[in-house]
């Protein structure tokens, strides 16, 4: 559930050029909220739509990086409340209107905008589970799937996550992740985060320090544990995420969704995947990844027979390593393949 999409660097083999998008835009929808979309690559290619983590995160160039630009129409777009959409949630904490449904529709209101029929469907971590969500809703609309570090928003997820699973093997990194909170609040730490980041918008200036506070706290602690080599190109990312407002904005929309269970019913992904029974899809897992653990996307290989789980033996969750970077790129050339063939 996290942002390292943002991570991925050019040294890596495997990513295509960078390229400018032909055409971009807002687009207005409901509460208030506009849009940010991006159109790049070919204009008559097979359609694809990236997902950003987070959720929050906002996507980066290098997220157009994962599609051949010759093959493939790719629409990016930043989610409610974060990059180039406003209000930014940097600056108004009021997240009423962004919640999982409010996303698949802004997702169905560019698919239709653009007169697409079906697009693929590539995210990771956050953007697994939109992605998850979205295809449950909209099978007939969605051609294939690639999905990293898959996330389903279960309480056993979120367990390991903030309770007492990645803590055990990042002891350190959990001090500091515990420190701004008092010891009475730390049976919930979500929820503490939760209530410190929301204010701070029309709130005193000690309230604002107290979120900027709890912002870098929040995503120091995701970045602590994204890799597994702590020299991964991913680490070299984070200066770039330092803005305050981009931070704040993260985690806010971050604590928002799960103080709310990603406004899902409990184990809802992985229950209705025979809805994507005539989906094909790659799920691309690494093996040591502690954001996301492999069980989650080996239960979800497990109820949806027709993705294939590559596991990464070498790699942890960040998109930026280099195992599942060129995973992530060769499961969109062999789709990119077979759309041609058919």
């Amino acid at each position: 559930m996290t942002r390292d999409d943002r991570g991925m660097g050019s040294a890596h083999t495997g990513l295509y050029p960078s390229i400018e998008p032909y055409e971009s835009g807002c687009i207005a929808v409901d509460g208030g909220n506009s849009v940010y979309w991006e159109m790049c690559g070919n204009p008559a290619g097979m359609p694809a739509l990236f997902l950003h983590s987070g959720p929050g995160g906002g996507c980066s160039p290098n997220n157009r990086r994962l599609f051949d630009p010759d093959r493939y129409r790719i629409l990016l777009f930043d989610q409610r409340g974060c990059g180039r959409s406003r209000p930014h949630a940097g600056t108004k904490p009021d997240l009423r209107a962004n919640t999982t449904a409010h996303l698949i529709s802004d997702m169905e209101l560019l698919r239709q905008t653009f007169g697409i029929g079906r697009w693929l469907l590539l995210g990771g971590s956050w953007g697994a589970t939109l992605a998850l969500a979205y295809a449950q809703a909209y099978p007939d609309c969605v051609s294939a799937m690639v999905l990293r570090g898959v996330f389903t928003a279960r309480q056993s997820e979120l367990r390991w996550l903030y309770g007492d699973g990645a803590a055990s093997l990042f002891p350190e990194a959990w001090e500091r992740f515990n420190a701004p909170i008092p010891e009475a609040e730390r049976g919930d730490l979500v929820s503490a985060y939760h209530a410190r980041l929301m204010g701070g918008g029309q709130g005193t200036q000690v309230e604002a320090r107290a979120a900027t506070v709890a912002a870098r706290a929040w995503c120091a602690w995701e970045d602590d544990i994204m890799t597994l080599m702590p020299d991964c190109p991913a680490e070299a990312a984070r200066d770039a995420r330092q803005d305050e407002l981009s931070l704040l904005a993260l985690a806010r929309i971050e604590a928002h969704y799960l103080v709310n269970k990603a406004f899902l019913e409990e184990g809802q992904l992985i229950a209705n995947a025979h809805r994507l029974s005539r989906i094909p899809g790659v799920i691309v897992q690494g093996r040591y990844d502690a954001v996301t653990p492999a069980a989650t996307a080996f239960e979800l290989h497990k109820a949806w027979p027709r993705a294939q789980l590559q596991i990464v033996p070498d790699a942890g969750h960040a998109s930026s390593e280099p195992g599942i970077l060129r995973r992530l790129v060769a499961a969109t050339d062999a789709f990119a393949c077979a759309h041609e063939q058919y």
